[in-house]
Parts: C-alpha cells; structure tokens; sequence
C-alpha cells in the first residue's frame, strides 16, 4: 500500500473500501475488549476456515451434480506464490531501525537534561499520561484514535479554513502564554536566546 492508498481510505475516496477498512479494524479492536488476543484470533480464524471449507464442499458439489472437470476452486491461490521478498523486509527493517535510533537519540537528549526546558515540557507530558491512563486502557485509546483517524482528515478537508483561522488563534495564544511563563521564571531560557 502506498500513501496515496492509505489517503484514499482516510478520506473515504470509495465509500465500500474505507468502510470495509473501518468496519473489520474497529470490530477487531471491540473484539479484544471482549475476548483475549488469543480467543479473537482462533474465533477469526475459525470464521475464515468455516467459509472457505463450505465454499470448497459448495464448488464440489456442483462439480457433481454438473458433471464438470472445474478442478480445486483455490488453485489459482495455491499455485501463486504468496512469500515475502527478502528486500520487502530489509527495506522495512531498514526504516524501523531509522525511526528506533532516532527516538532512543531524543530520549536520551531528553532524560539526561540536555535542555532543560525541553526536558520540563516531557515531564509534563509524561504527567497528563499518567492521568490519560487512569483514564482509559490501551485498546480504548486505540479505538479512539481509529475514530479520529477516519473522521478528522474529512472534518479537516470540509471545513479547512475555519479550523486553520482556529489553530492558528490557538497556536498564537499557547506560544504568548509559553513566552510569558519562561520569561518570569529565571534560569529556563532556551540556549539560542
């Protein structure tokens, strides 16, 4: 999938596809508020099993009752080949690792204070988690964050103007009270200033 697929589907380009896209990742993760990781995958898989064995037994019967020599009705899948290429993999790896370097590097930057201002603004971040976890478990923010995911880019894309005149008011008011903060409390200037 490439970026424009992935845009396609979050703007709902076709309906039937970010629907479908939608509708089974929201299932899965409402299923796992339920049910454990384990239970859910044995009950999609079973679904999975259950359709295609009926679907086998159906395609066989009435080669039967027609009298045709149609074959195996999963031939064309049996016979393709379904691997992962190794340069697929390294490709990925190679991203994956980019991105773990860069984040253990911030971390790093971050939890040994090697700016003090940035350091205090992830310490408050942490704190707000702290409270956003008491709050809610890991699959309710997941879930929240499918919902946001498929609604806001639409919401975003209908209403464009308004919502950038309102960010920027937003962004202009937390960088003055920002400002103002720093410049009362002696000893947090950034090391550019």
């Amino acid at each position: 999938m490439d970026s424009k697929t992935v845009a396609d589907l979050l703007y709902w380009r076709d309906i039937k596809k970010s629907g479908a896209v939608f509708g089974a990742i929201l299932f899965l993760l409402l299923s796992l508020t339920v049910f454990s990781i384990v239970s859910v995958t044995a009950y999609i898989a079973l679904a999975l099993l259950s359709v295609s064995i009926s679907f086998r037994i159906y395609k066989g019967v009435l080669q039967a009752i027609q009298k045709s020599d149609d074959g195996h009705p999963f031939k064309a899948c049996l016979d393709s080949n379904f691997a992962v290429s190794e340069d697929l993999v390294q490709k990925y790896c190679n991203v994956a690792l980019s991105h773990v370097n860069c984040t253990i590097k911030e971390l790093r930057r971050l939890f040994l204070v090697e700016d003090l201002v940035d350091s205090l603004k992830f310490a408050v971040l942490m704190w707000v988690f702290t409270y956003i976890g008491a709050l809610f478990n890991g699959l309710t923010l997941l879930i929240l964050a499918l919902i946001s995911l498929f609604s806001i880019p639409v919401i975003y894309e209908r209403h464009q103007t308004q919502v950038d005149h309102y960010l920027s008011l937003i962004n202009k008011n937390v960088k003055n009270t920002s400002d103002l903060i720093l410049s009362k409390i002696p000893g947090l200037k950034r090391k550019s200033e």
